[in-house]
């Protein structure tokens, strides 16, 4: 698997913390734990590549807040530096239906990169990778672990809902599901915190 090493992940995720501070940041964070955790409890897959993959799936955002755009960022970023299986998943995880259509985000960017994340999607093959760091990525809030229905409202508060949305949700249920039957158990109790962080109150 061509990514970078989990260092070497950790320094370009601290570099793009210097270039765009955010939650998103600490998101990820929270996300490669959960995939790495996950990768070990099911024991067919590389834990280390896990957590990598997730590290860095929102890593576009290092140029400034934008939408879509993120995705592109990120694929482009990191394939130039030689890393393909980290670039696919910075669009990957963001369609549990590989269709461009179901985007949930506003089209921010040129024409050309549409129709290209548009083939892009139409081309790739699903790996369990793929899979693992959409389920990581939906359960991780920057203040930690949460109930998928929650992260779904706060997105939806964030960026609004579109014709696909409930269509988007059954799709990543549909994936924790598959997780799930693998594990035995529910994904929620490898992850600490989903209850206080679900429904403890806030000031």
């Amino acid at each position: 698997m061509k990514i970078p090493s989990r260092t070497e992940a950790e320094g370009m995720l601290n570099e793009a913390e210097g270039m765009n501070p955010g939650p998103w940041v600490d998101h990820v964070r929270y996300a490669a734990r959960a995939a790495e955790t996950i990768a070990r409890e099911l024991g067919d897959m590389d834990a280390e590549n896990a957590y990598i993959l997730a590290l860095l799936h929102d890593i576009g955002r290092r140029t400034g807040r934008s939408k879509f755009r993120h995705m592109i960022d990120g694929y482009r970023y990191l394939e130039g530096l030689g890393y393909p299986d980290a670039a696919r998943v910075c669009i990957t995880h963001g369609f549990p239906i590989k269709d461009i259509d179901t985007v949930l985000h506003e089209k921010d960017v040129p024409d050309a990169d549409w129709e290209f994340a548009r083939k892009f999607l139409a081309s790739v093959e699903y790996d369990d990778y793929d899979s693992l760091v959409q389920l990581a990525d939906i359960v991780s809030m920057p203040h930690g672990y949460v109930l998928i229905d929650k992260r779904f409202v706060d997105v939806a508060l964030r960026y609004g809902t579109t014709a696909h949305t409930a269509e988007r949700w059954r799709a990543f249920f549909a994936v924790r599901d598959s997780f799930e039957r693998r594990l035995g158990k529910s994904v929620y109790t490898l992850l600490p915190g989903v209850v206080e962080n679900t429904f403890g109150f806030t000031e």
